[in-house]
């Protein structure tokens, strides 16, 4: 299927988004484009986390295609789309001049990475790519331990709320079946600017939640978040994982 997808070759591009404080994105399709954001990441703080991750794809899993790797780098407010479907390996394994790769930092216990549910992100990201995730947080196990939502919980104006409803609701629009879309959308080079600034949207709400969620959560609780991670991870390496159905919408066994 990816075969025949008309992928062009590879490009990097700076595209001007529509959200509510975020001047830019950056497309990244080339090697050198991609060193210049690895030698971005080598100076940022430990804590709290700067990196907010989430991968787009057709069935995102160990039997689909990863198609964009999104990152949100808090710490200068810069968000950054990685074409997956084009450099391919060489995304994860491509250095600067002092041997960091996407590879390294994703492995990087010392490194906070932070996703919205890591489990079928560690499914594609294990199976395809032989990438382990470390020095993960999941914000859907803090929202669980907290009981709160996206829509609901993210700090924005009236208008920049309405905005991230009206992309979101247009993002699903182009690539779910039940709205009319296709994944498809997602292996088509050069992306859809609707699809990019669908992509670059969905990891830049993330820091505002991690902030609520970690302000909320007790000692004890973000242990417990800390170890189901871990455990989650290594679930999603196994021969047995699911990573669909609405088991995935529930609060890990024991919690209460």
């Amino acid at each position: 299927m990816v075969g025949n997808a008309d992928v062009k070759q590879p490009q990097l591009h700076a595209k001007r988004s529509t959200l509510e404080d975020s001047p830019f994105f950056l497309f990244i399709d080339t090697l050198d484009g991609l060193v210049e954001l690895l030698e971005g990441l080598a100076e940022l703080p430990a804590w709290p986390p700067s990196l907010f991750i989430d991968l787009e794809g057709v069935n995102l899993s160990r039997h689909g295609t990863t198609s964009v790797l999104q990152i949100f780098v808090s710490s200068t407010q810069k968000t950054f789309l990685v074409d997956i479907l084009s450099l391919k390996d060489k995304a994860f394994s491509h250095s600067t001049s002092d041997g960091s790769t996407l590879r390294s930092i994703l492995e990087s216990p010392s490194i906070s990475k932070v996703f919205f549910d890591v489990r079928n992100d560690s499914d594609a990201l294990f199976s395809q790519y032989g990438i382990e995730l470390a020095g993960v947080q999941d914000l859907q196990l803090m929202e669980l331990a907290t009981r709160k939502c996206i829509e609901h919980d993210a700090p924005m104006t009236i208008s920049g709320r309405a905005r991230w409803k009206a992309c979101k609701d247009g993002g699903r629009k182009l690539f779910a079946p039940e709205c009319g879309g296709s994944y498809e959308v997602f292996i088509i080079r050069p992306l859809s600017a609707e699809i990019m600034q669908y992509c670059a949207q969905d990891v830049r709400l993330l820091p505002k939640l991690w902030h609520k969620y970690y302000q909320r959560m007790t000692p004890s609780w973000r242990r417990k978040v800390e170890e189901e991670v871990k455990n989650r991870i290594e679930l999603s390496k196994s021969a047995t994982y699911n990573g669909k159905g609405r088991h995935m919408a529930l609060a890990p066994k024991g919690w209460s």
